[in-house]
């Protein structure tokens, strides 16, 4: 007797087994910041004998701070010793908001501590002992009581058209939405404002977007 065998029926595909969701790790918590004294070593050629402020009353600030690479990056801000919780508080609301801070390096850290080469970097920067350009008065910045965030996007531009960093023409145009630009009205400028904080854009001449100061003599 003959026994034909035949073929098992189709049967569907099992279905794949559930895949596991990948979940995306959390980014890491921002550091607490960290508060040093300074030397005349370590501020280098951004001080010098004769400024309105010595090292002994200056402080390094260092702060994590969100870059445009959507980062946590480390900074440090050198300013005058009795502005740190001032400047904590206020760049803490900034890393909260992810606020983006391309770099945030002391002037020191560049050829001649030479602000103008610090601005064209992009670079968040505080203590500098320089006047205020075509002024015999020392800038806020000599007494480490003014921040400038994100220069080359946020320039200065005088009544004379003389730009500060002078390759930061291009970002005269306001309407423009490039990272880390500073407007009326943001929240990143109204940390500052809200702080007691000046903003060098509510000013007429120079329209300095880059520059936040309080000071005091």
């Amino acid at each position: 007797m003959l026994v034909q065998c035949a073929a098992p029926p189709d049967r569907p595909d099992a279905p794949d087994p559930p895949s596991t969701p990948t979940r995306t790790p959390p980014p890491p918590a921002p550091r607490p910041p960290t508060v040093s004294p300074v030397t005349a070593a370590d501020l280098g050629a951004s001080w010098r004998p004769g400024c309105p402020v010595g090292p002994d009353g200056l402080r390094r600030v260092e702060l994590d701070h969100w870059a445009p690479d959507g980062r946590l990056h480390r900074g440090e801000l050198i300013v005058a010793a009795d502005l740190v919780d001032a400047v904590v508080e206020v760049f803490t609301a900034l890393r909260d908001q992810r606020y983006p801070i391309e770099k945030m390096r002391s002037v020191a850290a560049y050829p001649g501590a030479e602000d103008e080469v610090s601005m064209r970097d992009n670079n968040t920067s505080a203590f500098n002992c320089r006047g205020i350009s075509g002024s015999q008065r020392w800038s806020w910045h000599a007494y480490g009581r003014a921040v400038d965030i994100n220069p080359l996007v946020n320039p200065s531009v005088d009544a004379d058209g003389r730009i500060e960093p002078a390759t930061g023409g291009p970002w005269l145009d306001r309407s423009r939405t490039d990272p880390g630009m500073l407007r009326d009205g943001d929240p990143a400028v109204n940390a500052f404002l809200t702080r007691g904080w000046q903003w060098g854009g509510h000013w007429r001449s120079p329209k300095d977007y880059q520059h936040f100061e309080m000071g005091t003599r």
